[in-house]
């Protein structure tokens, strides 16, 4: 008799365990998909966004002859497995090397989707490190608001972060960004990554809530967050394409749209659509700073999350 109960006792702690094991599963895949979404949504996002200068949107191609909306969209299909991949990852509490090799197949994805043209290659960096980052936060438990995702990259991933900025690997030797860095003493995503995503979180986070708090539309808080960016960073994509004397165009607009008042200027608008097609005379891009202001639409959306 005793050994029956022991029997049924012991087969009732391992199915338990599995069912435990499953449910633990099952969690983490959810939320790898959920990141996922939110990540596609924020580029999205940022495609949708309008009027923004000499970037590609719905409406127009911007600066851009070899790229469109369309172009934009199959990139973001074709990422969308390497941002569940990267949480999962990061929820594993895989090495930066791991991450690294997951980021460089997703840039073979989106050159493939894309027919070679780079439509998110910053991004894939710096999304990716945010999904893995809401992945590893979320499997310790800890908060996901935008200061603590920032710790948990730094205290996860801070040390290889500033190892692959302090080295250019073989393979990137030829990458547009890292040229420009060497020829115009410009930082890049490599600097951002090893100081946890300073211009996310210190420059593009606080402007969105700046104009969220003031009752910004979704429409106007982005554009506001995205001439902030502009006026703050040096933006490798713009550097490429027209030098410092494109850059300080760049900085000079976006300084004067903030100086006007940003969103809150009634005539905004105009003025956004002008710089439009000055940027598009001089074929100027700040690619860069879009990136950015997807991944400050997805920390925001992250930080959602805490409330739900």
């Amino acid at each position: 008799m005793r050994t029956a109960i022991h029997s049924a006792s012991r087969t009732s702690g391992i199915s338990a365990v599995a069912g435990a094991l499953a449910d633990g599963h099952a969690e983490k895949t959810a939320f790898a998909r959920e990141m996922a979404r939110l990540a596609v949504r924020s580029l999205h996002a940022e495609l949708c966004l309008y009027p923004k200068p000499g970037l590609v949107s719905p409406v127009d191609n911007g600066s851009h002859d070899d790229m469109d909306a369309g172009t934009f969209m199959r990139s973001m299909f074709a990422l969308r497995h390497y941002f569940r991949k990267i949480c999962l990852a990061g929820w594993n509490d895989a090495p930066f090397a791991q991450l690294k090799q997951l980021g460089i197949a997703a840039e073979a994805a989106m050159l493939n989707a894309t027919r070679g043209v780079n439509t998110h290659r910053g991004a894939i960096f710096s999304l990716g490190m945010l999904c893995a980052t809401a992945g590893r936060a979320r499997a310790q438990g800890t908060p996901m608001t935008p200061a603590a995702l920032r710790a948990a990259m730094l205290i996860r991933w801070g040390e290889e972060l500033a190892g692959h900025a302090g080295k250019a690997a073989k393979r990137d030797a030829l990458s547009n960004g890292l040229r420009v860095a060497a020829r115009y003493a410009v930082s890049g995503a490599r600097e951002e990554g090893a100081l946890g995503l300073p211009s996310v979180f210190e420059v593009g986070i606080p402007a969105l809530l700046a104009a969220r708090a003031r009752g910004a539309t979704v429409t106007e808080e982005r554009i506001d967050t995205l001439y902030t960016l502009m006026a703050h960073i040096s933006d490798s994509n713009v550097y490429h394409r027209a030098g410092p004397q494109g850059a300080q165009i760049v900085r000079e607009h976006a300084e004067h749209f903030l100086a006007q008042g940003g969103t809150v200027n009634f005539n905004w608008r105009a003025t956004a659509v002008a710089s439009h097609h000055v940027f598009m005379q001089h074929r100027l891009s700040p690619g860069g700073a879009a990136d950015l202001l997807a991944a400050c639409c997805l920390v925001q959306s992250i930080a959602a999350l805490e409330n739900k």
